[in-house]
This record gives C-alpha cells, sequence and structure tokens, in this order.
C-alpha cells in the first residue's frame, strides 16, 4: 500500500485516498497552500455537501441519537489523520442486533489516515472471540482491496508491489493478512463513509475523540 500522491485527472482534480472517489478543489484553495496535495474529498473528511456544509463532528452518543441506518450486527472501524499526515486516532466497535458488545480506540500524535485504518483493524479483530463468525466493516476502499486482492501476491512477491515498489505501512499489512489467513471466520467488507450507516458513522466518533480528550 502507498501514501503517495494521489492521480490527478486534471490540474485541480484529485482521488480521494479513503473511498476512491474524484473530487476537485478550486485553484483559489490550493494556492493558499502551496504544496499541498488534497488525499480525501469533503464527504471523507467529516464534511457534508451542498448548503448545510459543516463538519459533524458528533459524540458517540450524539451518533446514537441521530443514526439508525445500515448493518447492525459486525464489527465497524474507522481511522483519520488531520492533517494528514499529522494527529490522529482510530476506533472499533463491536456490535450485535445493534447492541454494543465491546469497542476500542486510540490516538497517535503523527500518523496517517492509511496507518489508522490499518490499527483500526488489528483492534477490530481482537474484538471478536476466536470462532465466532463476524463481519469486519471498514470505510476505507484501499484498506478493503488492499487485504482482499492485493495483499497475498505481495507476500508472494517478497511483500513489494512490482519489482522495486515500497507497500506503506507494511508491517501493518503483513499482520493483518496473517490473521486473516489464520481466522477465515472474519470477513472483511467496504461500508460507504457518512452515509448514514449508524455503527459507521459511531466508529468515526471513536476514532476522533482524541480532539476532544
Amino acid at each position: 500500500m502507498s501514501d503517495s500522491t494521489p492521480k490527478v485527472a486534471s490540474a485541480n482534480r484529485f482521488t480521494c485516498r479513503k473511498c476512491g472517489g474524484g473530487f476537485t478543489v478550486s485553484a483559489a484553495n490550493l494556492n493558499k497552500f502551496p504544496g499541498w496535495t488534497p488525499k480525501m474529498c469533503m464527504p471523507c473528511k467529516g464534511f457534508k455537501t451542498g448548503a448545510s456544509a459543516r463538519e459533524e463532528d458528533l459524540t458517540t452518543e450524539q451518533v446514537l441519537a441521530k443514526y439508525t441506518g445500515g448493518p447492525l450486527t459486525g464489527v465497524f472501524t474507522d481511522g483519520a489523520a488531520e492533517p494528514n499526515p499529522g494527529p490522529g486516532g482510530w476506533g472499533a466497535v463491536y456490535v450485535i442486533d445493534d447492541k454494543i458488545i465491546s469497542e476500542r480506540h486510540g490516538s497517535e500524535p503523527h500518523t496517517t489516515n492509511n496507518r489508522m485504518e490499518l490499527v483500526a483493524l488489528v483492534e477490530a479483530c481482537k474484538l471478536v472471540p476466536p470462532g465466532v463468525k463476524t463481519t469486519i466493516y471498514s470505510d476505507s476502499k484501499l484498506c478493503v482491496d488492499t487485504l482482499n486482492q492485493w495483499a497475498h501476491k505481495w507476500k508472494l512477491d517478497g511483500w513489494k508491489r512490482g519489482k522495486n515498489g515500497e507497500i506503506k505501512n507494511v508491517e501493518l499489512v503483513q499482520e493483518l493478512h496473517g490473521i486473516f489467513q489464520a481466522r477465515l471466520e472474519l470477513k472483511l467488507e467496504w461500508i460507504k463513509a457518512h452515509a448514514g450507516n449508524r455503527w459507521n458513522e459511531y466508529a468515526d466518533s471513536l476514532a476522533t475523540k482524541w480532539r476532544h480528550s
């Protein structure tokens, strides 16, 4: 996995590293921050689009009061860094039939969005008792594709991407690959970010708790 510069389709168009969607940034905003390369679209950064655009930054209690949709059983994860790289956090919550079984969250003073997403997945696996069939949800398509599609080939290639490609956070990718290979009862699925999925929103709130401590 790589934290390299996002693909640019045009001068001001970028690909979101979290959801994989395309987004644009005005030249005026880019000029305010020389050398800045946007990595996430507004929704994935926690901002609504349109007239009501604002960062929600909800507490876990506010999330539970506001959202009811989405899967109600599984482990839900999220990770974030703001700016990226910068201070960040991760969160994971294990839920059965809309009831919290257990949860974890943490933070690092200097990290990246992708690293926090991977740490959240490692911690998520620890929440599930061995042998219990469970789906783990992540809103990072990059992380889900890494583990479901690419990690096995990278292992065969000596943990490299192509001939000389570096894999960022390789130790976490290796750890997770080993976990999912050993624990076949665990399934990893992508879930859309900021789409009203109750427990994804809850994990997002856990991942940003460090900002309020």
